[in-house]
């Protein structure tokens, strides 16, 4: 008989590491590295181009990472003029009169999902109702998968490969763990099954083919102004493209679930009185910065770089060749930037700017997408459903485990 693994505590709740000098750590696979925690000391990591995320994707997690993470194909494991060759090209998928022609049908999306919540009645379980289908309905358009073709891409097959590439290697990536002490909800027999490998073969070959065909037949999605974008500059290899196209479909789309599930635990579960202010859009841009800087998407948001010469960082020489591991949790909730943290204040702006998204060359591509959804999300679910509340305390919730994000499985709720 299996003992229920002990309570999880929300990621809002999830300590880190005070913010200190850069110090000596290891790695949980043995590799050696200077600990960096302070926002300041953080921001100039990222920023610096003497530290480089070039052969790190096998450093830093014993048996190897996340495919998002640890594939030498993503984007996010290159650096120099490669890096920066392909980092312009995908800008200019992302110019600001396209993000601009997406806006109105994502607020079209989510407010389709909130009426379909609302019609349903209650109880409801928001994840199953709400927080998968919104980000699944804006992938799907974005990327253009919603039609009936063979580009056509179901929910079920999307996440049995998402599991896959942004598996972390711990035994829940089924996602049938209780990490609260009560019946997880069952997911797809597909992802009880997962077998990682097969998975990612299958979702390269798919989009492979898809490339293929949006490049004979362009279209009005992401998926075509990449490949426009990427033909037109050369010198981007296939590869990339395909994993480019992988890793924004499967992480975006998780990404905002894991995002907004977990605002609606700190929400509606500590913060109720504050949930009806929502309704107003000027206050729900301002919590919804808070929220994405102060929880983070999973329990490691540590990030790995390495000196390419010494560096003198916050008052420390950190060596030539020194690994770095820089933890944007820690520099996030810096008391000597951020002194009201997460609870005080919730609509108060942000004393500097958030670094839940990285910062510099690796700034996160789809952090537009990120908080246009949660704004409008928020604001339109206040708005219909002033007296949402949860049915289940959140020391009591279910988590969906084994991969890079953390989100509640079932947030049972009634209004």
């Amino acid at each position: 008989m299996s003992t229920a693994a002990p309570a999880l505590p929300p990621l809002h709740r999830l300590p880190v590491t005070p913010a200190q000098p850069p110090h000596p750590t290891t790695l949980p696979d043995g590799t050696p590295a200077w600990l960096v925690t302070r926002y300041h000391d953080v921001r100039q990591t990222l920023t610096d181009p003497r530290f480089t995320r070039d052969d790190l994707a096998a450093v830093g997690t014993p048996g190897g990472g996340a495919d998002v993470s640890s594939n030498p194909a993503s984007m996010f494991n290159q650096d120099g003029p490669e890096h920066r060759r392909l980092r312009s090209t995908v800008q200019r998928a992302f110019t600001a009169r396209a993000i601009a022609g997406w806006q109105p049908w994502v607020s079209e999306s989510v407010q389709q999902a909130v009426d379909a919540l609302a019609a349903g009645g209650t109880p409801a379980d928001l994840v199953t109702a709400f927080t998968r289908p919104v980000p699944f309905a804006v992938t799907s358009r974005l990327m253009g998968l919603d039609g009936d073709g063979p580009d056509h891409l179901d929910e079920q097959r999307l996440r049995r490969w998402t599991r896959a590439i942004l598996a972390d290697g711990t035994p829940d990536a089924g996602g049938d763990a209780d990490a609260g002490g009560s019946a997880a909800d069952s997911v797809d027999a597909a992802d009880d099954a997962l077998d990682p490998t097969e998975a990612l073969a299958e979702y390269a070959a798919y989009t492979g083919e898809l490339i293929a065909r949006r490049r004979h037949h362009p279209g009005e999605d992401l998926v075509s102004r990449l490949v426009q974008a990427a033909d037109q500059d050369g010198g981007v290899p296939e590869e990339s493209l395909v994993y480019l196209v992988c890793g924004l479909t499967a992480s975006g789309n998780e990404s905002v679930t894991g995002a907004l599930g977990n605002a609606l635990v700190y929400l509606l579960g500590e913060r109720p009185e504050h949930w009806p202010r929502l309704a107003d859009p000027d206050t729900t841009e301002r919590v919804t910065e808070r929220l994405l800087h102060f929880i983070p998407l999973g329990d490691d948001e540590a990030t790995t770089r390495r000196a390419t010469e010494p560096v003198d960082l916050g008052g420390v020489r950190i060596p030539a060749g020194a690994v770095l591991a820089v933890s944007l949790g820690s520099a996030n909730r810096d008391t000597a930037v951020f002194p009201e943290g997460l609870d005080a204040g919730l609509d108060h702006p942000l004393p500097a700017p958030t670094l839940a998204f990285s910062a510099g060359p690796h700034y996160c591509l789809g952090a537009w997408r990120m908080r246009l959804e949660m704004r409008e999300s928020l604001r339109r679910l206040a708005t219909a459903l002033p007296g949402l509340r949860l049915t289940t305390p959140i020391d009591r919730l279910s988590w969906q485990l084994g991969t890079t994000t953390r989100s509640p499985a079932q947030l049972p709720a009634t209004w």
